[in-house]
């Protein structure tokens, strides 16, 4: 708590801290409190130019190497890529390309290997004269203001921050701590990922920036899944982009950490910390091809035409006042029941399937809207099957609890369910090299009758569909639709425990896919008996809403 500086009072409601923080700035810059507000209202305007995505993109290689590979302007072109080394190299090289901007947005770039690649790379295109326009939502930030301070020292270069912590700099904890009396705004946070080069090609998906979604990590790595995009949808990612970009709920980096050094201090600074650390990152090698038998788009670039799958799709994200309309409800315009957001698009498409609906969440916890929903899929004969991390993959334990709740029931209405086992991602030759690490699933995507599919940054849990924002891509190609299944397969029989209920028993028990008579266990495979009774303990106590 502070006190106020004007009144003695205590800071007792979400708005209080901020105003306490405001006396003692105005106080320092020699103006009233009292008219203080007005001037910071002015400054944010100053400082925060609305900008947005140009034109012209055929102009620049990305755009003329775009238009060779078109069949048909109307169409869009994409790519599955789930090679985590392709996943890296493809945005680097999409960066090295750039000519003209690029759009950068992303829940989390990790101050390691990969992020501080990334962050060069778009420093080496800001020298080059092209436009950068980095946005990170503020919650994973307290490692890398330095480094964003620096980036954003640099010509051509903005960085802004999505609804950001204006104390508590120094760690997460020190945030949320300093944030309670605001909970129920910073409780809101931007989990989109996208990546645009040239207004001309694009990347969106599951990732976000940080070596465990790369497969470099030593600890833990991710199963993950981007789109590579060109064509029609690219325009409508930008406008997306654009919206995030000049919403109210956004600052630039230096209006949240003032910078305490000159523009030439700052970019030492930024030099100093992503300086490399002596270990090569990992590349495709020359003529490789993933497990679905794609070339590099790194090498396609190079020949100057790619080999895309074209088809009709659409780009959706929810609005970035997602942050307030959940807040406060009873203000005048508040978000209305039927606005369309990424959740409300993709239940409507599955709810069209009426032979296979297949589904992947890390974090899956559906309500009992969803649980109606499968029971009135399964009367008609539609086969449900749904991927997921088991609780020795997953990251978020409390988050598999609310899972737990409705395993059982699922399970009881015919669901096919597959939960992805550690010990199973590391034998699993076509998934990529885990090492000893830890192998969890990450990948967002679903696929409706063979013919359509979606991808994007929403997880299935009460958080992506109420408090965070979220972008999908929504792709109507059943050539498309078959490598994403094919996917799903190689996931369930090499890195995954069917799970099922024992009629006679009525107990859970998983089993090997595809394995008559094979091992079936009865406890949850991998974990401990620790992770069990501390699962059993908390589940009953945590909020659903909350997970």
């Amino acid at each position: 708590l502070f006190e106020c500086e004007l009144c003695g009072s205590l800071a007792g409601d979400d708005l209080a801290v901020g105003q306490v923080l405001m006396v003692r700035e105005a106080r320092e810059r020699g103006y009233d409190p009292l008219v203080y507000p007005l001037v910071r209202v002015l400054d944010h305007i100053a400082g925060l130019r609305v900008t947005r995505a140009g034109a012209g993109a055929k102009a620049q290689t990305l755009g003329r190497i775009a238009a060779a590979s078109t069949p048909d302007p109307r169409l869009s072109g994409f790519r599955l890529v789930s090679w985590s080394v392709q996943a890296l190299a493809m945005r680097l090289e999409l960066a090295k390309r750039a000519e003209r901007s690029l759009d950068v947005q992303y829940y989390v770039i990790h101050d390691d290997d990969t992020g501080r690649a990334l962050l060069r790379a778009l420093r080496d295109a800001a020298l080059r004269g092209v436009r950068v326009r980095l946005l990170v939502d503020d919650l994973y930030t307290a490692d890398t203001d330095p480094v964003l301070l620096g980036l954003a020292a640099y010509p051509n270069v903005e960085v802004r921050l999505f609804n950001p912590f204006p104390v508590g700099r120094n760690s997460l904890g020190a945030r949320l701590t300093a944030s309670l009396l605001d909970f129920g705004r910073v409780n809101h946070r931007m989990h989109n990922k996208l990546f645009i080069a040239d207004g001309a090609m694009a990347v969106a998906g599951g990732r976000n920036i940080g070596n465990e979604y790369f497969m470099v990590h030593e600890e833990a790595n991710y199963i993950d899944l981007d789109a590579f995009a060109a064509g029609a949808v690219v325009p409508r990612l930008a406008a997306l982009f654009d919206q995030y970009w000049n919403s109210e709920h956004v600052f630039p980096v230096q209006s949240i950490v003032p910078p305490e050094e000159d523009a030439p201090a700052l970019q030492a600074t930024f030099e100093r910390r992503t300086a490399g650390s002596g270990v090569p990152l990992p590349m495709p090698p020359a003529g490789a091809r993933d497990v679905i038998g794609q070339r590099s788009i790194t090498e396609e670039l190079a020949e100057g035409r790619l080999q895309l799958i074209w088809a009709p799709a659409e780009a959706f994200a929810d609005s970035p006042d997602k942050v307030i309309h959940h807040q406060r409800r009873w203000l005048p315009g508040a978000r209305p029941a039927d606005e369309p957001s990424v959740r409300r698009g993709l239940m409507n498409e599955l709810l069209l399937g009426r032979q296979e609906v297949l589904l992947s969440s890390p974090y899956l916890v559906p309500n009992a809207d969803v649980i109606e929903d499968i029971r009135e899929g399964r009367l008609w004969g539609l086969t449900i099957t749904l991927i997921t991390n088991s609780l020795a993959a997953t990251d978020e334990p409390l988050v598999h609890a609310g899972y737990r709740r409705y395993r059982r029931e699922m399970l009881d209405l015919g669901v096919e369910l597959y939960e992805v086992v550690p010990s199973r991602v590391r034998r699993g030759s076509d998934l990529g090299s885990f090492g000893q690490s830890i192998g969890r699933f990450h990948a967002k995507a679903a696929a409706v009758d063979g013919k359509v599919l979606f991808i994007g940054s929403l997880n299935f849990d009460p958080r992506s569909e109420k408090h965070n924002t979220e972008l999908g891509l929504l792709i109507r190609s059943p050539e498309l639709t078959q490598q994403l299944m094919r996917l799903a397969e190689i996931v369930k029989t090499e890195a995954a425990y069917r799970v099922r209920l024992n009629r006679d028993s009525g107990r859970i028990e998983w089993t090997l896919p595809g394995r008559a008579g094979g091992e079936t266990l009865t406890e949850e495979p991998d974990s401990t008996w620790w992770q069990r009774l501390l699962l059993n303990i908390v589940a009953p106590l945590v909020p659903e809403d909350h997970l």
